[in-house]
């Protein structure tokens, strides 16, 4: 195995998987909870029909199992309900509510229903309940935090189950009985221990056994945690470990004192990057964050995590990416650790480290995807074998599995309250690298909770200028999913942030981008005014290449009005600009745009002219699609002079260029040039 991103043949490695065990225990637990389905509520008692989904809550304290409890509970019911199971966190690992959105949006996405871009929490709340109106699905939302985050995701039909999982009770929830858990009978607290340890310690001192289970409560987690410890210790006995932990006093809770024991018996460097660990985005983890953290190699990584995931540390996840999550019950005991025992500075510096990868792994995931670029091919082979993808396919595979975190990753980056440079660059790539897979409509969704975090911290901290490209960014978004009139109010917004950040670039940016938003819904002299008021500001710069392509749009804006004359004006003035840069594509397709607008005006002769103008300008350029499109042009406007002969001639040198090609897709509606694309991050100044 080398120390690489992908194996040698494109495929992601395996990574460590993990295995189904038999359940253990809670056979009340399952029974009372089976039978609450069933159970007649309220509203059935008074004649009425149940109007939402029935919701079980199963309490408990972290490490009790109640995940696990809950998983089990859906696995028998699983086969009633042919729409399958739902899940989803409600809370981060450092216990932080997850904001309703963002889950209303993974489930959406899950149920493989469109997403409204850019809908606030209602929104997507409603299309929820509406994708579920004819479903007979299962929810399983684990660690709720407050009742609040369960009710707006409960689906307005009692054909769907939801399975809460909670610290206590949820009030607020109507017709719900908690299922509150202890720790596990000993029977089945001793065979969980066994699994660990094998059978042969365990029979031979049962009271022993039976000890160890009292000091650890008969707590899941504790118990997972003790025998991991045995097992990576085939000569300790049980009894040494109970005298061990009823050593370590009663100061905290049993699984604290089992985790301390544990922690310090690792050695120093794997006890440090287990306590790293903690800094995570979102809990997970693969062998690139972990060696980032760390500051070792991946291989080296990889090794780590496997022997933490072997005594109970991580929880390796199935799938054809190595991945692990850090045990939701122990990331605040790992965060008191690292608090204790870890000098800030070198949190810092390896939370700095972790986001430096995840920049470096996002750039090279969009380079695959630009094979035709020199330079782009050129940066991938001067990146590290380890950051190198072999296939599009497999960028595109890792972007898709590691979205979760690379978006908490991105959350991380600006939880400070700041926008450091990094910070910038990790929004900027991760939004080109999901443009690039996924296609701007497709990562709308995205984008938008990402340029709102930078919108988020521009306006806490109070910067104009982040906070005029946020709103252009979430603008451009607006203005491409057809929310035209958010996207004018968005652009508005950046214009005054631009002038209060006296940012000529955005200032002008907002003035074309509020043209661009007045021209689609049909107002095309506002948008020819607007148009001028950031031609202006190019001018003044001296900005020629934009002034000409801005001449281009006002003459759009005009042709759409049906003011033709000023339509020519505009293209001219155009032309002339791009005549003096020596831009001989960009002139040839303004004197096609030209020729079209003489058309319109009833002045085919002229544009018979300027066409033939624009075919030789074409060809200096080699383009030969424009070369081919003029010359239909001219067929067109022959056969309408009535000299059918010439318009045949220019037909068939159109379909000489482009063979099989040649499509007459030439609608006859002006070219209007989109302003610039949301996959930037304009307020930085980002390294591609």
């Amino acid at each position: 195995m080398t120390d690489q991103a992908v194996d040698t043949d494109g495929a992601w490695s395996s990574g460590h998987t993990s295995v189904e065990t038999p359940f253990l225990g809670r056979t009340r637990e399952l029974k009372e909870l089976r039978a609450d389905i069933e159970r007649a509520g309220l509203d059935t008692i008074s004649g009425k029909k149940a109007p939402r989904a029935r919701v079980l809550l199963i309490a408990g304290r972290p490490g009790s199992g109640r995940t696990a409890l809950a998983e089990e509970l859906v696995r028998q019911v699983a086969k009633r309900y042919p729409d399958g199971v739902l899940r989803a966190r409600l809370s981060e690992p450092d216990g932080t509510p997850v904001p309703t959105e963002r889950t209303a949006r993974d489930l959406l996405a899950a149920l493989d229903r469109p997403i409204p871009p850019g809908a606030a929490e209602d929104e997507l709340a409603e299309a929820l309940r509406e994708a579920l109106a004819d479903r007979r699905a299962v929810f399983l939302l684990d660690d709720a935090a407050e009742a609040e985050q369960v009710d707006a995701l409960l689906p307005d039909t009692p054909d769907c189950l939801v399975v809460a999982v909670s610290k206590g009770p949820l009030t607020g929830i109507s017709d719900v009985r908690p299922c509150t858990l202890g720790g596990l009978d000993t029977k089945s607290a001793v065979e969980l221990l066994s699994r660990h340890t094998g059978s042969v310690r365990i029979t031979v001192d049962p009271r022993a056994a039976e000890g160890l289970v009292e000091e650890c409560q008969a707590q899941p987690a504790a118990l997972t945690l003790a025998g991991g410890w045995l097992a990576a210790r085939p000569k300790s006995a049980v009894a040494d470990l109970a005298k061990q932990l009823r050593a370590e006093g009663d100061d905290a809770t049993a699984l604290g004192r089992v985790f301390r024991l544990v922690h310090a018996s690792l050695p120093p460097s794997t006890a440090r990057t287990l306590r790293l660990l903690s800094l995570a985005p979102a809990g997970h983890v693969d062998p690139h964050t972990a060696s980032a953290l760390a500051g070792c190699s991946v291989n080296g990584a990889r090794t780590t995590l496997d022997d933490l995931a072997a005594v109970g540390l991580l929880r390796a996840v199935d799938g054809p990416l190595p991945q692990y999550e850090v045990p939701g019950s122990l990331h605040p005991l790992l965060r008191s650790l690292t608090e204790t025992l870890d000098r800030p500075a070198e949190l810092q510096l390896a939370r700095a480290r972790m986001l430096e990868r995840t920049v470096r792994l996002l750039q090279s995931c969009r380079a695959i995807t630009e094979t035709d670029s020199p330079q782009a091919r050129e940066k991938l082979l001067g990146m590290p074998r380890s950051l190198r993808f072999p296939s599009p396919r497999a960028a595109a595979d890792w972007l898709s599995i590691r979205k979760p975190a690379l978006l908490a990753a991105a959350r991380l980056a600006v939880a400070d309250g700041e926008l450091d440079t990094l910070a910038r660059r990790l929004m900027s790539q991760l939004v080109r690298a999901m443009v690039a897979h996924f296609g701007m409509r497709a990562a709308a969704p995205d984008l938008y909770g990402i340029h709102g975090l930078v919108l988020d911290v521009a306006e806490r901290q109070d910067l104009p200028r982040e906070r005029a490209a946020a709103l252009l960014n979430l603008g451009d978004l607006d203005a491409q999913t057809g929310r035209t009139a958010e996207a004018l109010t968005r652009f508005r917004a950046a214009l005054d942030a631009g002038r209060l950040a006296n940012d000529p670039y955005a200032t002008g940016r907002a003035m074309e981008s509020v043209g661009g938003a007045h021209q689609e819904r049909g107002d095309h002299d506002r948008a020819a005014d607007w148009y001028g008021r950031a031609l202006a500001e190019r001018l003044a710069r001296d900005e020629r290449a934009e002034a000409a392509r801005l001449y281009g749009r006002i003459a759009t804006a005009h042709t759409y009005a049906g003011r033709y004359g000023e339509a020519q004006r505009h293209w001219r003035a155009a032309i002339a600009g791009y005549r003096k840069l020596g831009d001989m594509a960009a002139h040839a397709r303004a004197l096609s745009e030209l020729a079209r607008v003489q058309e319109y005006a009833g002045r085919p002769e002229e544009s018979l002219r300027t066409c033939q103008e624009g075919v030789e300008w074409a060809r200096r350029a080699e383009d030969v699609r424009l070369q081919a499109a003029l010359h239909m042009r001219l067929a067109d406007t022959l056969e309408h002079l009535g000299d059918s002969t010439a318009a045949l001639l220019h037909r068939n040198a159109a379909g000489r260029m482009l063979g099989d090609e040649v499509q007459e897709d030439d609608s006859g509606d002006p070219v209007t040039e989109q302003p610039g694309s949301a996959c930037e991050i304009r307020s930085t100044s980002a390294e591609d």
